[in-house]
């Protein structure tokens, strides 16, 4: 992955690495075992791991579930209501509890609940969704409750650009695009496959039989593998590994 891709994640990104004496140390309240670090300035090894992460063809994954089917315009006040803002996703506790309220800002025709009340975790692993899924306000708790939730991947025909981001900054879950509206396709319940790999991504619904092409999801594959930007950078050396710290 280039340092231009990690730019495009976060604006500032380069910023703080041409200035490594005078970043503030940092804490965020989205990593799941939290620890201060001061970034550093890319190394040659750094380099050589962007690079050949680009570089490497993603390895297959494979996620398979039961599919839960949205329509357009679901924005984050409905993916996680900010009466739950409050919880910190770097507290184990919390971090569940966020799961539990996934999807919770639903309206009433939304007859089947993502996440039963009652429970902690949804038995959906697939969210399946129109056009602008995601947007609204910024909050990076809403693809985080989606994957504490016990989801995996999100299959929609757009996105709202900041969930895209956070999406791939946390790590939680993958924002897959469909070449087609899937969601008309769909429905809550149905059995389905995401197979995921560069060049050839692909949505299998075992109810229907039919299978849909995905759009690759490129340079961000990596960072999301890693378990969100964090990890990616730690992984290419760019700040010290947890244990470190």
């Amino acid at each position: 992955m280039a340092a231009s891709s990690l730019q495009s994640l976060n604006p500032t990104f380069s910023q703080t690495l041409a200035s490594p004496n005078t970043s503030p140390s940092f804490r965020s309240p989205f990593l799941r075992f939290n620890s201060s670090f001061n970034l550093k300035p890319l190394s040659t090894r750094s380099s050589s791991f962007i690079a050949r992460s680009a570089a490497e063809p993603q390895e297959r994954k494979t996620f398979h579930g039961l599919c839960y089917v949205v329509g357009d315009n679901i924005d984050t006040d409905q993916i996680i209501p900010a009466e739950f803002l409050t919880l910190v996703p770097s507290n184990p506790d919390e971090y569940e509890k966020l799961g539990s309220y996934a999807l919770i800002g639903l309206p009433a025709s939304y007859k089947d609940r993502f996440v039963q009340p009652g429970e902690m975790k949804t038995k959906y692993s697939i969210i399946i969704g129109g056009e602008n899924f995601g947007c609204g306000s910024s909050r990076e708790h809403a693809p985080v409750c989606l994957g504490a939730a016990g989801a995996k991947a999100v299959v929609a025909q757009s996105y709202a650009r900041i969930f895209f981001r956070n999406s791939v900054a946390t790590g939680e879950v993958y924002p897959l695009d469909s070449e087609v509206r899937v969601c008309d396709e769909c429905k809550t319940g149905d059995v389905a496959t995401v197979e995921l790999r560069e060049g050839d991504s692909v949505l299998i619904n075992h109810t229907t039989g039919k299978e849909y092409k995905l759009k690759p999801i490129g340079d961000a594959g990596p960072v999301i593998d890693a378990g969100g930007i964090f990890a990616y950078a730690r992984k290419a050396g760019m700040i010290p590994s947890a244990a470190a710290t």
